[in-house]
């Protein structure tokens, strides 16, 4: 009885030859991904601060969550800083776009910032001298950002808005509330804005939530119920230590089933001592 050999067609060659070069393909994509999105983090790396300045009167914390879904990463940041003048810089921000070059942008912002700064101290300024700067660059990228000031002397907190999610805001003697004071647009769009100054003296402990879209936003959450969410944490926590409410916070991202990246900021706030 002789025994048949099956050969493969013509057909099923060709459906052979083709399954291997387009799955080489894919690797290939797979490992350009993978090398952009770690470009993007250590770029992120290199923009966010080493440490965050301590002062009497405020504690300063902070986390930062990548999104690794595809390339949505690198337009969020923070930084904080010791001014000229003893006070205290605090921003936060999101560049549009999430990938390698918006990653870059936010290390030409934070620079351009703290350069600004060394100038004036008033946050009004600083975000108009900064959006100036950008729409000379003529990048096409924008961002949104909110920069405060604290004056460890006199307890005042400064801050101006550029187009950023509202922060929240707790105390011992007051309930938590969204702080959704007059802005201005976004940095880099169009020259001329001006960016309004709020202050307030700081008279009881508390603490300040800084957070970026991608931490009350996404799928599952309106930014509504993502900032409600920020605020009973505040409440239970303002007089906590900042860093575990900078913790708690981020994990909300969690429960937006967010795909951006996110970035949290705590100022904790003690009450001014006796004179």
């Amino acid at each position: 009885m002789s025994r048949l050999h099956a050969h493969p067609s013509a057909d099923a060659e060709d459906l052979l030859h083709t399954l291997v070069r387009l799955t080489g393909e894919v690797l290939e994509g797979i490992k350009l991904q993978e090398a952009r999105v770690e470009l993007a983090l250590a770029l992120q790396r290199q923009v966010l601060p080493a440490e965050l300045p301590t002062v009497p009167g405020l504690a300063v914390a902070a986390r930062y969550v990548p999104a690794r879904r595809g390339l949505e990463i690198g337009g969020d940041w923070y930084d904080a800083f010791v001014m000229a003048d003893g006070t205290i810089g605090v921003a936060i921000g999101d560049v549009q776009g999430h990938d390698a070059e918006a990653a870059a942008f936010v290390g030409q912002v934070r620079s351009g910032l703290r350069a600004v700064a060394r100038a004036t101290t008033d946050p009004g300024d600083v975000l108009a001298q900064v959006n100036e700067l950008l729409v000379s660059m003529g990048s096409g990228l924008f961002v949104t950002c909110s920069f405060l000031r604290f004056d460890p002397v006199t307890h005042e907190l400064a801050g101006a808005r550029a187009g950023h999610t509202p922060a929240v805001w707790a105390t011992a003697d007051a309930g938590p509330r969204s702080v959704l004071d007059a802005g201005g647009l976004p940095l880099g769009m169009f020259q001329g804005e001006r960016y309004p100054v709020t202050r307030r003296v700081l008279t009881t402990e508390g603490a300040v939530v800084l957070v970026t879209d991608g931490v009350v936003e996404g799928p599952r959450f309106p930014i509504e119920d993502g900032l409600e969410a920020v605020a009973a944490l505040a409440h239970a926590g303002f007089d906590a230590d900042a860093d575990l409410l900078a913790a708690s916070v981020i994990k909300i991202a969690d429960m937006t089933g967010h795909s951006d990246d996110a970035a949290v900021v705590v100022l904790r706030h003690a009450a001014p001592s006796p004179p």
